[in-house]
């Protein structure tokens, strides 16, 4: 930060810079890249959020010849080896000014990102012909808290539509009669994944229950969006798993 006005007044107004930025999100949560944006632009720097497992969550890149070795997969995604993140993972404390590269005069700072005694992941900061202040600093470890509190967020969201899908599925079993229950196991060890083809009469003969049982449970699974079926004439039927829990709710059954 370098500016005619005072430290204090800077610090603040990069800050709320910051906060929009979270305030923003609403209750669809943070897009990481948003916020590695806004770093990258206020302490003009490339930024890196990465996982505790090394995904990198987002990045933002000011230079190109980052010393960084991030990895582009084919799915566009980026990630740190496991050799690398283990490095970072060991940093327990920030890490300011780290030179990466001597001769270019680029370094890094590196914050870990704690929830507690939980390693949650790490802010890396490469700066390229300059060091990092002790405002850059507060800036650079309260976009840790921040991004702390929305991974939080973000594991207690999936841990809740977890739940949620749990709920409709166990509603939905509770539903079926014995017969039913009987041709959903059929039906979906049959199918042998999360989607396929099936005969309803094929599975009605070897499970020695009839075919309307089995379109009667296809039907209440459906209804519950719990599944998505289309019938493809004499080919037989098109079934897809909308929600994963059901097949751990038939596993617990067993």
């Amino acid at each position: 930060m370098r500016s005619d006005q005072p430290v204090s007044s800077i610090l603040l107004e990069n800050t709320r810079k910051l906060n929009k930025i979270l305030q923003a999100s609403g209750i669809k949560g943070v897009v990481f890249s948003d916020v590695t944006e806004i770093l990258s632009q206020i302490l003009d720097c490339n930024v890196f959020i990465v996982s505790r497992k090394g995904h990198i969550m987002g990045i933002s890149l000011r230079k190109e010849n980052s010393t960084q070795p991030f990895i582009e997969t084919e799915s566009n995604e980026f990630h740190f080896s496991d050799k690398y993140n283990q490095k970072l993972l060991e940093y327990e404390d920030t890490q300011i000014n780290l030179i990466q590269d001597m001769d270019n005069n680029i370094s890094i700072t590196i914050v870990p990102i704690h929830s507690g005694t939980e390693r949650l992941g790490t802010l890396i900061f490469e700066l390229f012909g300059t060091e990092m202040t002790a405002e850059d600093i507060i800036l650079a470890e309260y976009g840790a808290t921040a991004t702390c509190m929305e991974i939080m967020r973000s594991k207690t969201a999936k841990l809740e539509e977890k739940a949620r899908k749990k709920a409709v599925v166990q509603l939905a079993m509770g539903t079926l009669s014995y017969s039913e229950i009987e041709a959903v196991e059929s039906i979906f060890k049959e199918l042998d994944g999360i989607e396929g083809l099936l005969i309803a009469s094929k599975i009605a003969d070897q499970a020695g229950i009839t075919r309307s049982v089995i379109v009667n449970a296809l039907r209440k699974l459906e209804s519950a969006g719990i599944i998505e079926s289309r019938s493809l004439g004499m080919k037989g039927t098109h079934i897809k798993i909308l929600n994963e829990e059901l097949l751990a709710e038939l596993e617990s059954t067993k």
